[in-house]
């Protein structure tokens, strides 16, 4: 299958609290990851990096303007391919190893990138086939219960295994913004990939609904608010979200 190549390939979406939306207009909805960027007093803080195929740096100005703390939200394809851009990185050690020596499998590239989900390429012959991302070593290890400090907000490092081993959720407690990566959003959730386990990932969502979230930014999909993200997780836990559906 031949496609266009993209004149543009991001886009940005502002919201209040000075929260912007990143995202890969060309990746079909299902895949493209919802990459969040808050701007701090002293630092700002990008939350997962999207693809990797065009430079964030050199077409999003955003991410230029302070010095900026790049955290992964887990190791998967659509959320970290752009870390090897920044000087500063943070993961959770459970997963440091695979964005460390990424491959095909390791990140899930091998079951989900195919030429169907872009709908233009990213740059003259590019090869769907040869697309993998490049290693970014984290430079910092975050574990549960962590701050990240930006000057004048402060988020706390939630780790939420399930989906993967190093899943992490960052959560803002003056504002009640949850930024929550692959754990939860407003679409199908994925628990049987090839290191998610399903029991893990419900002891997650028990812990997450104590929360007083009033707005969630999730890894996919449109942002909500505490309503639907306490009927997203007892969903989940009835097992309405099918555990067992093919996993991203």
């Amino acid at each position: 299958m031949k496609i266009p190549v993209a004149d543009s390939w991001f886009e940005t979406r502002s919201y209040n609290d000075d929260i912007t939306l990143i995202f890969e207009t060309h990746i079909i909805p299902d895949i493209r990851c919802n990459m969040w960027h808050v701007r701090g007093r002293d630092h700002d803080l990008l939350f997962d990096s999207g693809m990797g195929v065009v430079s964030l740096k050199r077409h999003v100005a955003l991410v230029t303007e302070k010095p900026l703390l790049c955290v992964a939200s887990h190791s998967h394809f659509d959320h970290v391919g752009g870390h090897y851009e920044f000087d500063v990185r943070l993961m959770h050690a459970a997963e440091a190893v695979i964005l460390t020596s990424p491959n095909r499998d390791n990140t899930v590239i091998e079951d989900y990138v195919t030429v169907e989900i872009f709908t233009a390429a990213p740059f003259a012959g590019f090869d769907v086939e040869a697309y993998t991302i490049r290693a970014a070593p984290p430079t910092r290890l975050v574990a549960d219960g962590d701050i990240l400090d930006l000057g004048d907000r402060y988020f706390e490092v939630l780790h939420l295994p399930g989906h993967s081993p190093g899943c992490i959720a960052l959560w803002e407690e003056a504002s009640g913004t949850l930024l929550s990566g692959d754990v939860v959003y407003d679409g199908q959730l994925y628990d049987a990939l090839y290191h998610s386990v399903p029991e893990i990932y419900a002891a997650s969502m028990e812990r997450l609904r104590a929360f007083n979230v009033k707005t969630v930014h999730g890894g996919h999909w449109a942002s909500f608010g505490r309503a639907r993200f306490i009927e997203l997780i007892d969903q989940y836990l009835q097992g309405i979200r099918m555990p067992g559906c093919p996993a991203k």
